[in-house]
Formats: C-alpha cells, sequence, structure tokens
C-alpha cells in the first residue's frame, strides 16, 4: 500500500494495561493469535494469560505489564492489516510513549516481536532494579503550565519526566522530594496525582542501570526503519540504527516529549492519528494538544471491524 502522509500510528505505554486485554482479539484473529503465542514461547510462560485473566497485581509489575502491552498492541497491530487484508495505508510516521517507543519499532520493522519482547522485559527488570535502589515515584501535575512545574521541580530537587500534553506534566524524584513538591504544588493550587510506579523513570535516579542496558542493546539485532520513528527525547526523526540504538537508554532517563512529539508530527503533515493497543491514554492527550485533528482507537476487536468496513 502507498504512504498516507497525513497518518500516524501511536502505541501506548505503562498504564494503558487492564486484564482482559487482548483476549477479543486473541479469540477472533489469527494474526493476533500468533503474536500472543509468540509472545509466550519467548518469555516461557504464559504472558497472554496474564493479559487476559489477570490477576492485576501481577499483570501491574513493571517486569511483566511491559512486554504485556507491547504484545498487546502489536497484537491489535496485527489483527487491523488481517481484517483489511493487509490493505491498510502506510503512516508517515509511529511513535509511542516510552514503553511504547519499542512497539513503535516492532511497527517500523526495526526490532523483530520476539526480540522487543526480551528487550522489554529486561527494561523493565533494570527499571525496577533502579527503584529499588534509590526509591521514588513519579506525581502527574495537572492544570499548570510548564514553567510553574520547572520552578516546583528546581525548588524540590525533582524533575520533569513527562510532557504529555497542555495542562499535564509528570514530575520524578526521591520519595523525600516528591513529597516537597506535593506541598510546593498545593501552595500554587496545582493539582496532584501519584502514579502507580515502581520509581522515578524518565530521571537521574534510572541511572545506575542507563550503562547496563546499554550493553543489553548490543546483543540485539536493528534494522534501519522502514517507517520514520518520533524519538521520545528529542520529538524529531530517528534517522538511523545508531540513532536508535542511543534513544534508547537516554530515554530511561530523560523526559518523554509527547506534546512536542505529537506537533512535530502535525506540523509535517499529519492530521490523523490511530492509537493502536490497549485503552485510549494517548487519544485523550492528542485530542489536548491538538482539538482540530482525528483520533482512531483501535484496542479490541469491535474497533477493528470499525475500520474494516
Amino acid at each position: 500500500m502507498a504512504e498516507n502522509p497525513g497518518l500516524a500510528y501511536v502505541f501506548p505505554g505503562q498504564g494503558s494495561q487492564k486484564a482482559g486485554m487482548g483476549r477479543d482479539l486473541y479469540e477472533q484473529c489469527s494474526s493476533a493469535r500468533e503474536v500472543f503465542d509468540q509472545a509466550d514461547d519467548t518469555l516461557k510462560f504464559s504472558l497472554s494469560q496474564l493479559c487476559f485473566n489477570g490477576p492485576e497485581e501481577e499483570l501491574t509489575r513493571t517486569v511483566n505489564v511491559q512486554p504485556a502491552i507491547l504484545a498487546t498492541s502489536i497484537a491489535c497491530l496485527r489483527a487491523m492489516q488481517e481484517s483489511n487484508h493487509n490493505g491498510l495505508p502506510v503512516p508517515r510516521f509511529v511513535a509511542g510513549h516510552s514503553l511504547g517507543e519499542y512497539t513503535a519499532l516492532v511497527a517500523a520493522g526495526v526490532l523483530s516481536l520476539s526480540d522487543a519482547i526480551k528487550l522489554v522485559r529486561e527494561r523493565g527488570r533494570l527499571m525496577y532494579q533502579a527503584g529499588l535502589q534509590s526509591p521514588g515515584g513519579m506525581l502527574a501535575m495537572i492544570g499548570s503550565d510548564e514553567k510553574t512545574i520547572a520552578e516546583i521541580c528546581a525548588e524540590s530537587r525533582t524533575e520533569i519526566s513527562n510532557i504529555n500534553c497542555p495542562g499535564q506534566t509528570v514530575i520524578s524524584g526521591s520519595v523525600d522530594a516528591l513529597n516537597e513538591a506535593r506541598r510546593l504544588a498545593r501552595s500554587r493550587r496545582v493539582r496532584v496525582i501519584p502514579l502507580k510506579v515502581s520509581g522515578a523513570f524518565h530521571s537521574a535516579l534510572m541511572e545506575p542501570v542507563v550503562a547496563e542496558f546499554r550493553d543489553v542493546l548490543s546483543s540485539f539485532s536493528f534494522l534501519a526503519p522502514q517507517i520514520p520513528v518520533i524519538a521520545n527525547t528529542s520529538a524529531t526523526v530517528l534517522t538511523d540504527i545508531a540513532a536508535i540504538k542511543e534513544e534508547l537508554p537516554s530515554q530511561l532517563r530523560h523526559c518523554i516529549q509527547w506534546q512536542r512529539s505529537v506537533e512535530y508530527m502535525h506540523r509535517n503533515g499529519v492530521n490523523t492519528f490511530y492509537e493502536i493497543g490497549p485503552g485510549k491514554v494517548l487519544t485523550g492527550l492528542i485530542k489536548r494538544i491538538n482539538p482540530e485533528v482525528n483520533t482512531v482507537n483501535v484496542s479490541g476487536k469491535d474497533d477493528i471491524v470499525e475500520l474494516s468496513v
């Protein structure tokens, strides 16, 4: 199929999971079934049953949830292709939010599904390990501008770790630093929502595992992207394998520039975003970034039937 220059595929990250995700795809789409079966074979345990049946506490463990979301998202993509007889237009860009960047790399032909599953499993293990070494967390800061959040971070010794959309920024830091940030946010009438994560992701507290993750990457095979991939940390196109291998460890400890990524794609002609994978988090963020663009959410079999009509 020809490229559709007005289309982008985007893939969700950690936090979009829920028990039951992917079950309808597995039961009704052979290509999706193959994805889950391959994930199970790769990890030597039934990741698929964890996706379909939980328990929620086990599913949300960092080491499990990362391959689970990636597998479910790729199952959605493969089911889309199957239902449309591989007649889907090629998007102008692919992008993913944090973990979702790895899904985007699979969609772009950079990583095989099996390698991506193994890689994000190891990524989850290292991120959890870093959280044990340097306990911390993440807070969503709602209803304020980036400048105010930067001031709070400077005063509390926290860091901006996600710029998601206007009015929604996430910060990361140690337990004590986050407590101070919460106090400062209250004084500025900024609403604070603690995130259910096992560490201060995308901050300097991940630094202890960056070098080890860089070594892990060296044992995997990467191919040149068939579709341009937008980097989380720079919100620009990853042009070659070397740039991708630099981006992935950097992403562990630097801010996720989601708002700027969406703005970059829109400036370069994208007016329709397909969110492919569990949940509707990115659809909501994109609409807040630019209410004029079109969004399509593909998280289950019913959504795919809709697309194939």
